[in-house]
């Protein structure tokens, strides 16, 4: 069994990764971005930091690892709340904390020098992208979890510890904002101009976003539309019955009503179907990602005016989705609005103006030279 939000929540990074990498290459090459350099220590021990890290590390996974192990069965038919919860294998975890940290102790004192050389080398921005996805990820899904928690704070204040380690309830914007925040502020530090860095971001956050959603649709997370009974239209006539209308089968949220002799874990589907959104929002993010990739990334010269297209691309799509999406609705001057509708369109508003913004300074600077 294959957890497929997960897996394609790794997908969608990797993708994210990729086509990052490559742009920061690309300014590389044609002169907007440059190699920065980094001091690094050669022949120091380990230090205290250092070992503890390796012993936390290597204890939360050989407690979780040898646990699942000796619970195989149990692990596949539930790997996600095997891995959020607290159980575990002390023995396994011990074991493994100390033989890393023990091994990490003997790394170190074979390369050891007596006087510690401090070396300057050389990077690349496009070899800092490891570390940029892991702090988006990290920041991102905290973020996520944060902003759904405000949106389901009854939720929260009723069960806050399942709520905060439960893989279910991740908000876009709140993973965008923490995610991009965080980026930015790791990439300043190493010297890399925040404007280039975010328009390398931007066709980078719409096919990881596209990817994304199509774990959604596969797993059933109840990411999905409003009720959809309708029959399909005739000029869909070519196309799969689920992609108008879909009851989400053995969802992981087991939403709805139980499949007549179904006894696995995951034996409900909805009823009446609903619109399949997060498949709808992986068609919308892909043509969108083509846009900016393929027709926008090369063209637009000015630096901050890609990412602000992509603001309002990002807010006019989610704003439209929402018109047929299942969601928490607030009461505000007599609207019904979602958390969604109320961001998206600061985001357009916001990109618009960003993108007058930065044209015309670039318009600016390049008729003064």
């Amino acid at each position: 069994m294959i957890q497929t939000f997960g897996f394609f929540l790794a997908i969608s990074f990797l993708s994210a990764s990729y086509t990052v990498s490559k742009e920061l290459k690309r300014k590389e090459k044609e002169g907007l971005l440059h190699s920065f350099t980094e001091k690094l220590w050669i022949g120091k021990p380990a230090s205290a930091g250092e070992l503890i890290e390796s012993f936390i590390i290597a204890f939360i996974l050989g407690y979780k690892l040898v646990y699942i192990a000796l619970n195989f069965h149990n692990f596949v038919n539930d790997t996600q709340g095997f891995v959020i919860s607290k159980d575990g294998n002390l023995i396994g975890g011990l074991i493994a904390g100390i033989s890393y940290t023990f091994l990490r102790y003997r790394e170190k004192e074979k390369t050891k020098l007596a006087v510690p050389i401090e070396e300057t080398v050389e990077v690349h921005p496009y070899q800092i992208v490891g570390n940029i996805t892991l702090i988006a990820a990290g920041a991102g899904i905290l973020g996520a979890k944060v902003f759904d928690a405000l949106e389901n704070i009854g939720d929260f204040l009723q069960h806050p510890i399942e709520t905060i380690f439960s893989f279910s309830g991740l908000t876009v914007y709140g993973g965008l904002l923490f995610g991009a925040f965080a980026v930015v502020y790791y990439t300043r530090k190493k010297g890399i101009p925040i404007l280039h860095m975010i328009d390398a971001g931007a066709p980078s956050m719409m096919i990881a976003y596209a990817v994304g959603r199509i774990g959604c649709q596969m797993a059933g997370d109840g990411d999905w539309g409003i009720p959809n009974p309708a029959p399909k239209p005739g000029w869909m006539g070519f196309l799969p019955d689920w992609m108008w209308s879909f009851s989400y089968p053995h969802n992981v949220i087991n939403e709805g009503v139980q499949i007549p002799g179904c006894i696995d874990t995951h034996c409900f589907m909805l009823n009446p179907p609903v619109y399949p959104t997060p498949f709808y929002e992986t068609v919308m993010g892909l043509i969108l990602f083509a846009i900016l990739w393929w027709g926008l990334r090369k063209r637009i010269k000015a630096p901050g005016v890609m990412f602000c297209v992509y603001l309002v691309m990002n807010g006019v799509e989610r704003f439209l989705i929402e018109l047929i999406r299942v969601n928490i609705k607030y009461h505000i001057f007599g609207l019904s609005i979602t958390q969604a509708q109320i961001i998206s369109p600061l985001c357009i508003i916001a990109g618009i103006i960003g993108i007058f913004y930065f044209k015309k300074r670039y318009d600016a600077r390049t008729s003064t030279q």
